[in-house]
């Protein structure tokens, strides 16, 4: 049955930790869109979320992080693709930028879909940021729709579409703006775009070369 969960926002982040804690999958706003949060750390609640979205199984899960340290929970990255992450993550998180990173060793299958790297943001909103804090592990951060279908911006038409297929919805903080984040690929090669979002991919350019070349 799912619970819908109109409380104060502390009371709203400790019940939908609980429910991650136990392999659930809530409905969460964040600075971009709804995403569905679950334990990234947890197979069978990544599992789950495929099943909520409808996901092909060959397309991994992008994950969202409360700060650096547990972006080292779902990735290992080497110097210089370390150097380049720690850069843009100093600049734009929290905010609209995902990193592709190199995967950490014993990540859910179906969270990478079998490959080697992984997609880690660390949002600009408050919710997905206390909830990874109170779960104190990274969590799911895939659009909360169904896959092939327009991204959903309006908390009525989430509770339709996704209700039924969910443990918990939070209904407290700011609405999504509407607008997905940009993605790179990091690594010792350097960055590289996959999708431009919200955040031009030339200010990312710009704001490396505006730091300088990296120490060998």
């Amino acid at each position: 049955m799912t619970i819908l969960i109109p409380l104060d926002f502390q009371t709203e982040i400790r019940r939908a930790a609980e429910i991650l804690a136990k392999g659930g999958v809530v409905a969460i706003p964040t600075d971009t869109l709804y995403g569905l949060a679950a334990d990234a750390l947890n197979p069978e609640a990544v599992d789950r979320v495929y099943v909520a979205k409808g996901r092909p199984a060959d397309m991994p899960l992008p994950v969202l992080v409360s700060g650096w340290q547990q972006a080292g929970q779902v990735s290992t990255v080497g110097s210089i693709s370390e150097v380049l992450a720690r850069r843009l993550a100093e600049v734009y998180w929290p905010g609209p930028l995902t990193m592709v990173l190199p995967a950490a060793p014993g990540l859910p299958h179906r969270l990478t879909a079998g490959r080697d790297t992984i997609a880690v943001r660390m949002p600009d909103h408050p919710v997905p940021l206390a909830l990874a804090d109170a779960l104190n592990r990274p969590i799911t951060g895939t659009s909360a729709n169904r896959s092939g279908e327009p991204d959903i911006t309006d908390l009525d038409e989430l509770r339709r579409t996704l209700a039924p297929r969910v443990d918990g919805i939070i209904v407290s903080g700011p609405q999504p703006v509407g607008t997905a984040s940009t993605i790179v690929a990091v690594s010792g090669h350097g960055v590289s775009l996959l999708r431009e979002g919200v955040l031009p991919y030339d200010r990312v350019l710009a704001t490396l070369e505006m730091l300088g070349p990296l120490e060998q």
